[in-house]
């Protein structure tokens, strides 16, 4: 996607020197970096502390931590032991552990002198595929938007509200809720996007604005109790979320809050949407709530903020008075009840009819 015009993908090779860039989303949406990964644990502190975030991009890049360690060292014993530690960089996203567990699964079959280049093409390619999953994604969540757009009069907007980061930063390139809303705009579709503020790290003030900004996307920015209040005026057509982890029988687990907004879309009948690669669903669980582990992240991201001050430097502010505790899940789970469909790359289904 674009930034102020130039195409850009969330990590990617240097075609000259082959190294693995990413771009570092801790400082957006005031300052635009890029960070090269040079070790594995490079990639581990790249996922853990949030330099990249969304489920599909933490498989690549942990994909790409993996190549790594095998240009480090490719025996199979690292092989397993480059595996187990990327694995501990975060508990929900399940991309994580599918990334990880497709390189090892294919790695092994090949001799350890040619395991480094092979580890390169296959990370490669899994952000490849990322890519066009995500357009295939696209395609068809914008069929779910151009036939509400058909039942609107003077070319008023279809009204889309979405909740955190699962655009184009959130995966390799364009998204997955993201997806079918820049296929609708790129189709001409008129449409507005409500984008909630999501605390307490702010990805969506920080980078679904950002991004939605430099693609020309129609939006507006809410703070995130205002949904329900949104439905309730009927301003809200359809809403589209991400997914971190969703299970065999449709409960999606996603960012924190998106629970709540699942609510109030069910009492003001309006559809609401998980958009998601396949590799996201876990098809060895049933039940989200109970066999989901929920990463608890640090108090200070609730009792602090960042931003901007009068002399454009970045700082954290405290919120709460000292000595305050907090706690800080950073997802909740949306049983399936809830949800309307499920949009992947090989269509839009009912939770019900998911199928390995």
């Amino acid at each position: 996607m674009l930034v102020n015009d130039v195409p850009y993908r969330s990590i990617w090779r240097n075609q000259k020197n082959g190294s693995v860039n990413i771009i570092d989303q801790r400082w957006l949406p005031h300052e635009f970096s890029m960070q090269q990964l040079s070790s594995t644990n490079d990639a581990m502190v790249a996922i853990k502390d949030m330099w990249v975030r969304g489920a599909p991009l933490i498989g690549v890049t942990a994909a790409y931590g993996m190549a790594i360690a095998m240009a480090e060292d490719p025996s199979q014993d690292n092989l397993q032991k480059a595996g187990k530690f990327l694995k501990t960089a975060r508990p929900t996203a399940v991309n994580l552990f599918w990334a990880v567990s497709k390189m090892q699964t294919e790695l092994i079959k090949i001799e350890a002198n040619k395991r480094a280049s092979a580890a390169m093409a296959l990370a490669d390619q899994m952000a490849e595929e990322d890519v066009q999953t995500n357009m295939a994604i696209g395609k068809h969540g914008a069929k779910l938007i151009a036939d509400i757009a058909q039942t609107k009069t003077n070319s008023e907007p279809v009204r889309i509200l979405t909740h955190c980061n699962a655009g184009w930063l959130a995966t390799v390139d364009r998204g997955t809720a993201t997806a079918p809303i820049y296929e609708a705009h790129e189709q001409g579709i008129p449409i507005e996007v409500w984008v909630d503020e999501t605390r307490p790290r702010n990805q969506g003030a920080a980078l679904t604005t950002w991004e939605l900004l430099h693609n020309h996307v129609p939006h507006s920015l809410i703070v995130d109790n205002a949904g329900g209040h949104l439905m309730q005026q009927g301003l809200v057509d359809i809403c589209i979320v991400g997914s971190d982890r969703t299970t065999a029988t449709g409960d999606v687990c996603n960012k924190i809050g998106t629970y709540l907004k699942a609510l109030a879309a069910k009492d003001n009948g309006v559809p609401f949407y998980a958009a998601l690669p396949k590799s996201t669903i876990d098809f060895a669980l049933d039940d989200g709530i109970r066999d989901i582990p929920i990463e608890n992240r640090s108090e200070e991201e609730v009792t602090h903020i960042q931003g901007l001050n009068q002399n454009n430097e970045i700082v954290n502010v405290r919120l709460c008075p000292d000595n305050v505790r907090a706690l800080n899940p950073a997802f909740d789970v949306t049983p399936r009840h809830f949800i309307t469909g499920i949009i992947t790359e090989y269509g839009a289904h009912r939770p019900d009819q998911l199928t390995a």
